[in-house]
């Protein structure tokens, strides 16, 4: 059964590596399947894996035919439906989840939909009105205009189209600011009701503590709802290793389950007449499954809370069968539980990381017995987890936290044991002193979890490791944390070597690798040479966060960038710089060129010059030259001052344009020549790309960096036309993610992210 219920979630987890998804067809196998297994035992394992993975087919058909019928994409659409989930207020809008149940004018659209309101312009020196503008439960006519589920998709980046889909999300969009905007009453479900208490519990604890760090954590651990922690907060907890206790996580859900387990089992016991009804251990299992499910409610039944949820259950289940067998069996039942519920669970991070601590647990504890040993017993724990989980946290998010174990040791009887306990009484309990001393002992942790990052060398950073290099660690891990007796423990150093001290591929001598990252609608492009590595514009500002942090470190960091040797910053536009910061507050950055204004403050963040044509270097066999602007376009316009770079090997070139038009084109005709690569002048603005600008040129691939449905209307059909006549393939980053040019001494190669990853929900 064991190896059955490994082999079901293996077969889910393989679909969601396919790059398409299997015919319909295939699904008539389940029956034979099934029949097959319970023909011949000696099949079960088998069967298992190919029922897993045509439930898990089957389940990705059913969803993503649920997505948002291509043709209604940018239509006005009026909507009537039900705000599903507690509203998340930004600076600029308020997003919520928006069940829907009936279109005016017909047309099929997904039942649950991501909703943006922004605020409009007549109500930005008042933030609160739109922030109280809608509740759980209230049931809305909206105009809104949607798009079918898209993100950015860049090397070593977040998935967002995977998350979408996950959920259950079929579209995301937002209210038209000139359409209909009506509140029809309420509904009165029993999700409502309790998505209505966790906005209950958000907003007093608001009131009570203010704008706090405090505040925003207290109401994660209550309510599930993190959006008051802010960045540097999460960086913090990231450097520390306890991110995992800031939120209602699984250790979170398990812990008040065990509680409402242990309370009701010493109660059962005391009450003769309940106990001969009921043994106190099936009471206390129930109870378990009760607790996990009232604290998964609170925390909006997310979905790592929901897996919680199911792994409590399978485990609650086999005690209360009488039949619980070795831990091994009954993980490996919750998983295969959990895999059914969520056939996605295999692509979230959070499930592989709580079962390897769970598995590390039981690995460790073998032979553990003596109670005078407890202290002990903890130690090695924490540094079990924090050996055992290192490779995956390498290959996940490419650090370590070097200064968790101590953190942890902390933090975790701190948050789990007074501190939740302490803030869900004052969630059922509107009395302000416990809130006060929940609040009190939260800014006393973070001050040490501040003194634990301040620790030298308290986070390890690095290249995400390839996945062989992986494998090989764990297998180092297991061999390391052995029991006693196995020899040369030690040697499990040696396994892990490779993932920690193995360098990351680099281009050899005479080539570039250039990445055109996908930002959406902006700019960030960047190059590697043998040694070296130059970044050109860093992306526009999303909000409350940026391109520079979310995007273009990952992508450096996960190749194994530490330094920048050169940023250029083409012009002043916020599309093109507003990352920039976050870059050069994350890496050293020898050298500054741009045409940014002099009194501009990323001038002082480096060592600045102003780019100018004529400007060349070689860097390691391949030569860059800027071949505008000239000192006369300092009094064009912006885009027309951009600084435009000619990147060429003895295979090939490209040239790379920022936003510069027509004008400018114009003037730079005299020095350019043709490139077998270009990055489209201005996203393919129509103010750009000249016919006579690309015919000089006569480009083999167009990059389009442009933002996938942009309000510009950018790429311009004509424009593209212009190159499709000049005989060019057109790549662009909202349709192929992150676009790689690879400038080879005897050619040159362009692919896509979302064509070199392929997978099936990447349409």
């Amino acid at each position: 059964m064991t190896l059955a219920a490994l082999a079901f979630a293996a077969g889910a987890a393989l679909l969601q590596l396919q790059a398409v998804l299997p015919s319909l067809m295939w699904l008539w196998a389940m029956p034979i399947v099934l029949a097959l297994a319970a023909w011949r035992r000696v099949l079960l394992v088998p069967a298992a894996l190919v029922a897993g993975f045509l439930w898990a087919a089957l389940c990705a058909h059913l969803r993503m035919g649920d997505w948002l019928l291509p043709e209604l994409e940018g239509r006005d659409l009026n909507v009537i439906g039900v705000v599903a989930s507690l509203p998340a207020a930004g600076e600029r809008s308020v997003r919520f989840e928006f069940e829907v149940e009936s279109v005016e004018e017909g047309a099929r659209l997904p039942k649950k939909v991501l909703i943006s309101w922004y605020r409009a312009a007549l109500y930005e020196d008042q933030p609160a009105v739109l922030e109280s503008a809608v509740h759980p439960g209230e049931r809305w006519l909206f105009t809104v205009r949607l798009r079918r589920p898209h993100g950015n998709f860049n090397p070593y980046g977040f998935d967002y189209e995977a998350w979408l889909l996950e959920r259950g999300i079929g579209a995301t969009g937002y209210v038209r600011q000139k359409g209909e905007r009506r509140k029809l009453g309420s509904r009165n479900n029993l999700l409502d009701l309790v998505e209505r208490a966790r906005e209950s519990v958000r907003d007093r604890f608001q009131r009570s503590l203010g704008a706090t760090p405090a505040a925003g954590i207290l109401a994660a651990l209550a309510v599930g709802d993190q959006r008051a922690i802010s960045n540097e907060e999460w960086q913090l907890f990231n450097r520390t290793g306890v991110t995992h206790l800031m939120s209602i996580s699984g250790l979170h859900v398990t812990l008040v389950s065990g509680l409402f387990a242990w309370l009701i089992a010493s109660l059962w016991r005391r009450v003769p007449a309940l106990a001969l009804r009921m043994p106190a251990r099936k009471a206390a299992a129930l109870a378990a499954i009760f607790g996990a499910l009232a604290y998964t409610l609170l925390a909006g039944f997310a979905v790592p809370a929901q897996r919680t949820f199911y792994m409590v259950t399978v485990v609650a289940l086999a005690l209360w069968s009488g039949r619980m067998a070795s831990p091994g069996r009954t993980l490996a039942l919750a998983l295969a539980a959990v895999v059914l519920a969520d056939p996605w669970a295999p692509l979230s991070p959070g499930l592989w990381l709580s079962f390897g601590a769970v598995l590390l647990i039981f690995y460790v504890a073998t032979g553990w017995s003596a109670p005078e040993r407890k202290l002990v017993q903890w130690g090695r724990i924490q540094w079990a987890i924090t050996l055992g989980l290192a490779p995956a946290a390498l290959l996940l998010f490419g650090q370590v936290s070097v200064a968790g174990p101590i953190a942890n040791a902390v933090a975790i009887p701190v948050v789990s044991v007074i501190i939740t306990p302490l803030v869900l009484l004052a969630s059922l309990i509107p009395f302000t002193p416990l809130l006060d001393l929940s609040a009190w002992l939260t800014e006393w942790l973070l001050q040490f979890l501040e003194w634990c990052a301040s620790l030298p060398a308290a986070l390890w950073q690095q290249h995400v490791p390839p996945t062989w290099s992986v494998i090989l660690a764990f297998a180092g891990v297991a061999w390391l944390l052995a029991p006693r007796g196995v020899p040369w423990r030690s040697s499990g150093i040696a396994l892990m070597a490779p993932a920690f001290a193995l360098a990351p591929p680099a281009p050899p001598s005479g080539e570039a690798w250039i990445t055109a990252l996908d930002v959406g609608q902006g700019l960030a492009v960047t190059v590697r040479t043998a040694n070296r590595t130059l970044l050109y514009d860093a992306g526009p500002v999303f909000g409350e966060s940026d391109s520079g942090g979310r995007i273009v470190v990952p992508a450096l960091r996960g190749a194994g960038v530490s330094r920048l040797d050169l940023m250029v910053l083409t012009h002043e536009d916020s599309d093109h710089i507003g990352g920039a910061l976050s870059v050069m507050e994350t890496f050293e950055v020898d050298a500054l060129l741009s045409s940014l204004p002099a009194s501009h403050f990323l001038n002082g963040l480096a060592r600045t010059r102003r780019c100018a044509a004529g400007m060349q270097w070689d860097w390691d066999g391949v030569r860059f030259e800027f071949i505008h602007p000239d000192p006369s376009s300092q009094w064009l316009r912006r885009n027309n001052q951009s600084c435009v770079l000619r990147i060429a090997t003895q295979g090939g070139a490209m040239l790379l344009t920022g936003d510069v038009e027509r004008p400018a084109e114009l003037s730079m005709m005299d020095r350019i020549v043709k490139t077998d690569v270009l990055l489209v002048p201005h996203h393919g603005s129509r103010t750009s790309s000249s016919a006579e600008f690309v015919s000089a040129l006569a480009p083999r691939w167009a990059v389009v960096p442009v933002g996938y449905r942009n309000r510009f209307g950018h790429p311009n059909r004509e424009v593209l036309g212009r190159y499709g006549a000049a005989g060019a393939e057109v790549v662009s980053t909202d349709l192929h993610g992150a676009v790689y040019i690879q400038l080879g001494p005897v050619g040159v190669s362009v692919e896509g992210e979302r064509h070199r990853r392929a997978r099936y929900w990447l349409q």
